[in-house]
């Protein structure tokens, strides 16, 4: 662990390193391409007084908690009916069989593509990010949980039938437990997805989070604090992929599902 740490620290070490020499013997406009230091300002600065000539006085800390609230809204319902859903259309093969090219039609289109609908259904505000975050996770982890209960060893079945489970608990108490390692594989994926989709949806009729702070630093012309954003956006991912493998770790430790 120490020594993953470590390699994490010097990776981002040797990238502002590299970063600040291009700034330096390229001799390019700080307004243009921020340097290292400008940048850490830009950051200091948002998140103390908020970005000048904004429209609006927020300050980073509470741009990136709206962002997360919306973010947990959106993708942990979307996780929870997806996975629900899954198991359920995994269990029935002729069903999927009829719904599956619906969702291979609807899959590819990008979340941002119904923002015009959404905007017209649930007006401005939180809804419409919580929805396209919604949408972003949905699809890629109910298609892996419904391909990894049909891949499932038909033993777990054979099991469940000797000993008189019904079909209610084979599903949450056997197959969820046997599918867990596709399903936190999924979860993953889903969660990178759907974050980077809760910029998108910010950056329409949102007055704040982090999509909406975007826009705004590019309508100002700011892009040191453009650059602080993306960064933070960046990180906050990253930290956010972390926990999901801690989490992950903890329930194959203590209910040894997966294994």
């Amino acid at each position: 662990m120490l020594k993953k740490t470590i390699r994490t620290i010097l990776s981002f070490v040797v990238v502002v390193v590299l970063w600040q020499t291009a700034c330096t013997l390229a001799h390019t406009n700080e307004t243009l391409f921020p340097s290292p230091y400008k940048v850490l300002q830009a950051f200091i600065q948002l998140c103390t007084t908020g970005l000048p000539g904004s429209t609006s006085s927020v300050i980073l800390p509470l741009h990136i908690e709206t962002s997360l609230i919306r973010f947990a809204i959106g993708y942990f319902s979307s996780a929870v009916s997806a996975i629900l859903l899954g198991l359920l259309l995994g269990s029935f093969p002729r069903v999927f069989t009829f719904i599956n090219p619906i969702l291979q039609i609807i899959r590819p289109i990008a979340p941002v593509a119904f923002m015009p609908f959404i905007v017209f259904w649930f007006g401005i505000g939180d809804v419409p990010a919580i929805v396209i975050i919604f949408i972003a996770g949905f699809f890629p982890i109910l298609l892996s949980v419904v391909s990894a209960v049909q891949n499932v060893d038909k033993i777990y079945y054979k099991i469940a039938d000797s000993f008189g489970v019904n079909k209610v608990k084979t599903l949450f108490c056997i197959i969820f437990p046997a599918i867990f390692t596709q399903i936190s594989n999924a979860l993953r994926l889903a969660l990178g997805t759907s974050w980077i989709f809760l910029v998108s949806g910010e950056m329409v009729g949102s007055q704040s989070g982090l999509g909406f702070l975007i826009m705004d630093t590019k309508n100002c012309m700011r892009f040191d604090s453009l650059l602080a954003t993306m960064l933070t956006i960046g990180v906050i991912g990253f930290i956010l992929d972390g926990f999901l493998r801690i989490a992950e770790k903890l329930i194959r430790t203590k209910f040894g599902f997966g294994a």
